[in-house]
């Protein structure tokens, strides 16, 4: 229980009307989730006004309403109501001070980009629990609260789970948090009021142009957590992207830069790569890891960098670094008995896509045939979907497009789409049903050959319409190989 005057001591708010010393009991985003003495935000979101849902609110008991603008008529009585300028900023600040700023309490570090932030997120949470430290995990795959799993609902959740869960992690005696940061999450302001002791900046290509508009603005929604860091933090960015510098452009932090390509504060060389793993010199060490692509360079360099700025000492991030392991869903592995490679990979964006098939076709033997299996979301970007598809034509021996998740789109129409990106004379298959899919590569495929299948990595299911069924890429190409004597 706190006191409404307690929650609002950093919130510039415009008016208030009604007892400033009301306790707040719970805060509430969603007026079906009021009870008495909760705090209701009538925020603007995508789809809804939370200004229509004031009245059910205070009828559901809320003691407090902030709010952009009052609702007409008289004020109900019993209730105080806050009015502000922005009440996604407000919901940051006052979701911290209920959970009494638990990002204060432990050192977090957000992790950004299109391709990347899952992979950097998981690893330095890995490994600074390696090195002995509690710490806590907010990705696309799970939350963790040190050693305890949730199941993750949003790569970043609203401020009030999420400032609820850095709370079980401070109050546990985690001392860092690696969380990403979604594009969609920083203009929604749902990292507003966290206190962030570094920035990660991963890269950034063609991707949820469907929200963003324009590639322009996706770019600034980026920069915007970059814009807003202390003094006190550090930002650490890859300039092998062109808009790496761009992010550094107007931070107050302590700025750092990452390459494999070019002179840097942290470098890194691709020595030696294999399937099982590549030889890297960082600075002037070397060291072998068990992830493999020039993607997961940067990205462990990422790692490295992030690590190091975090006050650990080179030996032991090195040593850490030789022992991580693919995160899942990452260039995941299925073996068939007869040497068929399956590779599971998260891969939705066109640059995730080239990027996992170059390392491929880098990394396979004469005479092994490269087949890839991917498909695009429903209801989200659709101008990805012909250049993903030109990109699989390019890069594998065979492409089947497939369904990714559809959503309440037709999947007919979405393979229609992503036919327009390919050149007449390539080789290619459209399978809608994705089981089929999969079972095709297995049956098209010689001992020894690998198959991409791409787009939904870790995800365990499938959205077809409003309903999620069960559905997993690397259990259905393992029942195949079964089934086919593999």
């Amino acid at each position: 229980m706190k006191l409404l005057e307690n929650l609002l001591e950093e919130v510039p708010y415009e008016a208030l009307y009604g007892d400033a010393r009301t306790p707040v009991s719970a805060l509430a985003l969603d007026s079906r989730q009021v009870a008495a003495g909760s705090c209701f935000f009538a925020v603007k979101g995508a789809a809804s006004d939370g200004h229509g849902y004031i009245a059910a609110a205070v009828a559901a008991g809320a003691s407090a309403v902030v709010c952009e603008h009052l609702p007409e008529g008289e004020l109900p009585s019993g209730c105080t109501f806050v009015v502000c300028a922005d009440s996604h900023k407000a919901l940051g600040l006052m979701a911290s001070a209920f959970h009494d700023h638990p990002s204060r309490r432990m050192k977090v570090v957000g992790v950004t980009g299109t391709n990347g932030k899952t992979t950097v997120a998981t690893l330095l949470y890995d490994m600074v629990r390696g090195l002995g430290h509690k710490a806590g995990l907010i990705s696309t795959v799970t939350y963790r609260i040190d050693d305890r799993t949730i199941e993750s609902t949003h790569t970043t959740p609203d401020p009030i789970r999420l400032n609820a869960m850095m709370a079980e992690m401070a109050d546990c005696g985690c001392g860092y948090c690696f969380m990403e940061c979604s594009s969609h999450a920083i203009v929604q302001r749902r990292i507003y009021g966290i206190r962030f002791a570094g920035a990660l900046f991963t890269n950034i290509t063609h991707d949820h142009l469907d929200y963003h508009k324009t590639f322009v603005e996706y770019v600034r929604a980026k920069k915007l957590f970059f814009d807003e860091l202390p003094s006190d933090a550090f930002a650490l960015v890859n300039i092998d992207d062109r808009n790496g510098p761009v992010m550094l452009q107007n931070t107050a932090a302590r700025k750092y830069t990452l390459s494999i390509r070019s002179q840097a504060d942290f470098r890194c060389k691709v020595i030696e790569m294999r399937t099982d793993g590549m030889e890297l010199k960082i600075g002037n060490r070397d060291v072998w890891v068990r992830l493999t692509g020039r993607f997961n360079a940067s990205n462990l360099l990422t790692v490295y960098g992030a690590a190091r700025l975090l006050g650990f000492g080179e030996e032991e991030v090195l040593l850490a670094l030789s022992r991580m392991t693919p995160v899942a869903g990452r260039l995941e592995r299925v073996e068939a008995g007869d040497g068929t490679t399956a590779i599971i990979d998260y891969a939705h964006t066109p640059d995730a896509l080239e990027n996992v098939l170059r390392t491929l076709n880098e990394l396979r033997g004469k005479g092994q045939k490269l087949t890839v299996v991917c498909g695009c979301g429903g209801d989200r970007d659709r101008t990805k979907r012909p250049e993903m598809a030109a990109i699989a034509v390019k890069g594998a021996d065979l492409a089947i497009f497939t369904s990714d998740n559809p959503r309440s789109e037709n999947p007919d129409d979405i393979l229609r789409d992503m036919e327009a990106g390919v050149e007449a004379g390539s080789r290619y298959l459209k399978i809608a049903d994705r089981n089929e899919a999969i079972k095709t590569a297995v049956m098209l495929s010689s001992p020894g050959d690998i198959i991409l299948i791409a787009g939904k990595g870790h995800e365990n299911y499938q959205i077809i319409g409003t309903e999620k069924h069960h559905f997993n890429d690397r259990e259905c190409v393992g029942e195949w190989f079964s089934q086919f004597g593999r």
